[in-house]
């Protein structure tokens, strides 16, 4: 396995801005990213963490998915006073949902390690699953590799709520028929027939899609000591009763901090993915159907968005203690609720987290003026390639960087064109500009006469350059046909390496590279040599 670094072009303003270290962005944070372990130590020493009810809380959940022994030794550590945690989530999407979600866990793991060996201090990496979200239509769904294109594997189960994902009752008859039509897609391997067995035991063993979730992550990293925690499970609801209070307590200060920031970041041409207006609570009610209400707020009233329920302050606070699992949070104090729970040294986000995360700051210092931003990390972000596309970027001559930045269509392009002599584009190019010279004595010629018959020559010009055009396009359309295999060959790079014009990781699911490979690659990259966390990117060369 080689790894090496590469630079990719096109991020956003205020993602460049925050790698750079500037000041413009930094100032809406509270410590520098990669230089700030010290300071952030001393911060946490001056707070206060109920380490054993978190312990016990982390013990069941981990339980229940049966966790491998690695992750309850993790889960001890954490009642240690000196000890810290390492942490970043996502939603539970099928199949762990596409690579950027296992990249995120092995960044995780890996920042775990090198704060670790730093410190000198035990380092948790702490899995965040996001089982109260409700948009399942964004985690029902793979895509997989299918000739030189990709296809599509969505869930036949549907749901008609908004409810939390981790109340969602898995159906597992439908899930397993989709389950056996993903792995038609797949080229049989040596590793096949366990991959389908440990997938298919995880389905049976769940209740719920986080549960699914859950324990194929355990599949996936089974000695790696990842604590995993559902946010929505009603044990962690019941643990953070006395949080939620602080939160509604503190709601008008946190919604102003956070509009007012979110302005001043437009203000400065920073895109944050966060639509807020003032009186959002950022704060969700479940109903009798478990269906996530988001509540606004007017005065002492607390109004879904929809008006479907009305609460008066007090009764949402009552809510807290004896009710507490009818709340839950969103992207805004979903942050501070973690920061509550956990003794964290670092958060690990992708570029969109990190975007709204910048609007956090004073919401942080809204809930008590002590309470900091954890240092932001980003998250390590790769592209894997295959010993079948390493043999087509050498034979086609390109460089894997090239394609991540521009992807393949006009490299496939050039290369068509210039199978012929002189190349295509090069001769129509030529001959469009001859007619247009040939013809211009005509259109002058006819203008002078009158200036209808002039505007005729015009359209005259434009029709033969449209037939010029018309022409190229099928030359192109039979080039293609008799360099079929080449054109297949620079679509395979660009559908493995940049698929739709998005990084790898965000449309493959793990599926195709866990058949291939088994979860040997992943071992081999937590187990290897560090890597920076301050380069963009990665390309994984797997062999």
């Amino acid at each position: 396995m080689r790894i090496m670094p590469v630079q990719l072009e096109n991020t956003n303003k205020l993602i460049q801005d925050y790698r750079n270290y500037k000041k413009e962005i930094h100032t809406y944070f509270d410590y520098h990213p990669f230089d700030s372990d010290e300071e952030r130590l001393a911060d946490l020493k001056e707070r206060s963490f109920d380490r054993e009810g978190l312990a016990t809380i982390l013990h069941e959940l981990n339980t229940e998915w049966d966790a491998p022994v690695q992750t309850f030794h993790q889960i001890e550590r954490l009642k240690d006073e000196k000890s810290v945690v390492v942490i970043g989530g996502q939603q539970a999407g099928l199949l762990t949902g596409p690579m950027y979600t296992i990249n995120k866990i092995i960044s995780l793991l890996l920042l775990a390690k090198e704060k670790e060996r730093h410190l000198r201090i035990p380092v948790i990496p702490v899995f965040w699953i996001a089982g109260e979200d409700h948009d399942y239509d964004e985690i029902n769904h793979i895509f997989l590799n299918k000739g030189n294109s990709f296809r599509k594997h969505t869930s036949p189960q549907q749901l008609y709520l908004k409810q939390s994902i981790s109340s969602v009752p898995i159906d597992q008859e439908k899930i397993l028929q989709w389950i056996e039509q993903a792995f038609h897609d797949l080229m049989e391997t040596e590793h096949t027939k366990k991959l389908y067995e440990s997938i298919v035991s995880s389905l049976q063993a769940s209740i719920s899609y986080v549960d699914f979730f859950a324990r194929l992550l355990f599949q996936v990293f089974p000695e790696q000591g990842l604590v995993l925690i559902d946010s929505a499970h009603p044990s962690v609801r019941s643990f953070e009763s006395e949080y939620f209070k602080k939160l509604i307590q503190h709601q008008p200060e946190i919604s102003r901090a956070v509009y007012e920031t979110v302005q001043k970041l437009h203000q400065l041409e920073y895109s944050v993915p966060l639509e807020v207006d003032k009186d959002d609570t950022h704060i969700f009610y479940h109903d009798a159907n478990n269906e996530r209400i988001l509540l606004k707020r007017a005065g002492n009233r607390w109004i879904g968005k929809n008006e479907e329920i009305e609460l008066s302050t007090e009764e949402l606070l009552e809510t807290t203690i004896n009710e507490p699992e009818r709340l839950s949070n969103n992207v805004v104090t979903r942050p501070i609720m973690q920061e509550l729970l956990f003794p964290t040294i670092a958060f690990v986000g992708g570029d969109g987290e990190i975007s709204y995360w910048a609007a956090l700051k004073e919401a942080f210092r809204a809930v008590d003026p002590t309470l900091k931003v954890p240092p932001v990390i980003p998250r390590l972000s790769f592209t894997f390639v295959t010993k079948r596309v390493q043999k087509l970027l050498n034979t086609r001559v390109i460089e894997p960087e090239y394609v991540l930045n521009h992807g393949i269509e006009e490299l496939k392009f050039n290369w068509l064109m210039s199978q012929q002599d002189p190349p295509v584009d090069v001769l129509y190019k030529e001959i469009k500009q001859k007619f247009e010279l040939l013809h211009k004595p005509l259109r002058d010629l006819a203008t002078s006469i009158s200036s209808d018959l002039g505007d005729e020559a015009h359209k005259n010009i434009a029709f033969i350059q449209h037939q010029l055009e018309y022409l190229k396009h099928r030359t192109v359309l039979k080039l293609e046909e008799k360099y079929e295999q080449g054109i297949e060959q620079y679509d395979e790079i660009g559908n493995q390496l940049k698929p739709n014009q998005i990084l790898q990781e965000r449309i493959w699911s793990p599926l195709s590279f866990l058949n291939q490979y088994s979860n040997v690659f992943i071992s081999e990259i937590v187990a290897g040599k560090p890597l920076s966390f301050r380069n963009h990117h990665y390309l994984i060369y797997l062999e």
